[in-house]
């Protein structure tokens, strides 16, 4: 515990999330202008309980937070990476050139969710001086262990000012989200209206192809997925990482966590020929009840057919979003593949702080050229829209 003078803030440094108060955390993220279910409590709670997310895993907890008169004001969910897999903000060229110069950049210190590449607050705090506070704890913490270097991921607007007024260099890469219309879209016929022809066309013919497989699919949230659905889903999504020769980097327990602590946050589609399962999709919903915003999460297939992947991931998935009222489905990491989807390009962002300074400089330099290259990437994918144009009067 260190007592940080300005207005008698106290900095705790705990390693394990569950030292930490499930019920003063979440009311803290319900707070912030963009939470989502993966910085609740159960959920970092559940990746460390299950073995998903520990040293032996190569992330190992140092969870930072921020007390005034016994109340949690700033906390964030901090690890020590012993490797950079499960981050998606890649880094192993920085690493590598650490290493040629003789020099250690492992450990390093990473404000993320593991395995999770989707945007949300990372430093939940109760104004922007408490924010600020609990970033100057973090890189102060950096320099005093003798890291390397401290990374926020996949962070938003109000975390990126707070990093760049202390000094952070800022990152950027491109994501691939899908927006409800205003107006709803009243059905995905009318959502494929809003599409060019060659879209429209390329898609029915996607989906006939599932149908003619004779591949049929159901849909199950929260309770009434099945302890044999769950079993299910996982033996899919195992075999997704085994076919590419890795591990599944979360356990089956894990999933048997979610089931019991936050159920109302997943939506189970498993598609089905001649009364067997052959595949599943498994996406987050933001909310219990009449969820906002939806998160393409996880697949696996135990049979190929042509086009299932689509269906499984983007076409059922939007098609239950617009029967519900979901104003956003968000893709994940990578895959340009997805705006012929009708998922289009935003930008997702990070920060970094690095010890060295002559390495911080020539990373400063890079990061000025890759946002060049990827804010032109993001006018050159705008320009190939999906969308169908509207001839002006």
């Amino acid at each position: 515990m260190l007592k940080n003078e300005a207005k008698d803030y106290v900095t705790r440094v705990n390693a394990s999330p569950q030292a930490l108060p499930a019920e003063a955390w979440n009311a803290l993220l319900a707070a912030q202008p963009h939470p989502t279910p993966f910085m609740r409590h159960e959920y970092l709670a559940a990746l460390h309980a299950s073995g998903s997310a520990t040293p032996a895993t190569g992330w190992t907890p140092r969870f930072t937070s921020l007390w005034q008169a016994g109340q949690l004001v700033a906390a964030c969910a901090v690890y020590l990476k012993s490797h950079s897999w499960g981050e998606y903000v890649f880094d192993q060229a920085w690493a590598g050139a650490y290493e040629q110069h003789g020099l250690t950049y492992y450990p390093k210190a990473l404000v993320a969710v593991p395995f999770t590449p989707v945007p949300g607050t990372r430093l939940l705090a109760r104004d922007a001086a408490a924010r600020e506070t609990l970033l100057r704890a973090l890189v102060e913490d950096c320099r005093e262990q003798g890291l390397s270097s401290l990374h926020l991921l996949f962070a938003t607007e109000e975390d990126l000012a707070a990093c760049a007024r202390a000094g952070l260099m800022l990152r950027h890469n491109v994501q691939f989200h899908w927006k409800n219309s205003t107006p709803g879209f009243q059905d995905f016929e009318d959502f494929l209206a809003s599409l060019s022809q060659d879209k429209r066309k390329k898609i029915r013919q996607e989906r006939r192809k599932v149908r003619e497989a004779g591949v049929a699919f159901r849909w199950a949230r929260g309770a009434d997925i099945t302890a044999a659905d769950w079993d299910f889903f996982y033996r899919c999504y195992e075999r997704t990482y085994l076919e590419h020769g890795n591990p599944p980097y979360l356990s089956r327990d894990f999933f048997r966590r979610m089931a019991a602590h936050m159920p109302e946050n997943w939506l189970l589609f498993v598609a089905e020929r001649a009364g067997r399962p052959i595949a599943s999709s498994l996406i987050a919903l933001d909310a219990g009840g009449r969820p906002a915003v939806a998160y393409g999460r996880y697949w696996g297939a135990l049979e190929r057919v042509d086009c299932l992947h689509f269906e499984a991931c983007y076409y059922q998935p939007l098609q239950w979003c617009i029967a519900h009222g979901v104003q956003r489905f968000e893709g994940g990491a990578q895959g340009e593949h997805k705006m012929a989807r009708a998922l289009l390009p935003v930008q997702a962002s990070s920060a970094h702080w690095l010890a060295h300074p002559a390495f911080a400089d020539a990373v400063e330099r890079f990061l000025a050229r890759e946002g060049q290259g990827v804010a032109g990437y993001l006018e050159q994918l705008e320009r190939r829209s999906p969308l169908r144009q509207t001839k002006s009067a």
